[in-house]
């Protein structure tokens, strides 16, 4: 399980805030011969974003739009968040089967300037 204060973190310290830097789901499968070990399964842009205070999670979502998420966009806000959001988790809504994905880990693609929410399937 991630929060918004390990995302912040981990992008700062991995990227070093670069704003255009593109925020993205990396999809994770159990691999069929190991179970513990997972293999890559492929990465989608993230198109939206919000705050559910109900829940206290940060939700990203993927609805086939053009749009997208920059670093530039997403962390501003988040740093002025007071410590209670800070702990907020971090989820993905991929679509109807798949939504409310916890979020397991980070990356990046330096090539393509693109910074990943891992999620397992």
């Amino acid at each position: 399980m991630k929060f918004i204060i390990d995302l912040i973190e981990d992008i700062r310290e991995q990227i070093g805030n670069q704003e255009a830097y593109t925020i993205t789901a990396g999809l994770l499968k159990e691999d069929p011969t190991d179970s513990n070990k997972l293999i890559y399964s492929g990465e989608a842009i993230l198109n939206t974003y919000q705050i559910d205070e109900i829940k206290k999670q940060l939700i990203f979502e993927i609805d086939s739009s053009d749009s997208t998420i920059a670093v530039g966009e997403l962390i501003p806000p988040l740093l002025i968040s007071d410590m209670d959001k800070m702990m907020f988790e971090l989820r993905i809504d991929v679509n109807v089967q798949y939504n409310d994905m916890e979020v397991i880990g980070f990356g990046k693609n330096e090539e393509e300037k693109r910074y990943i929410l891992f999620i397992k399937i």
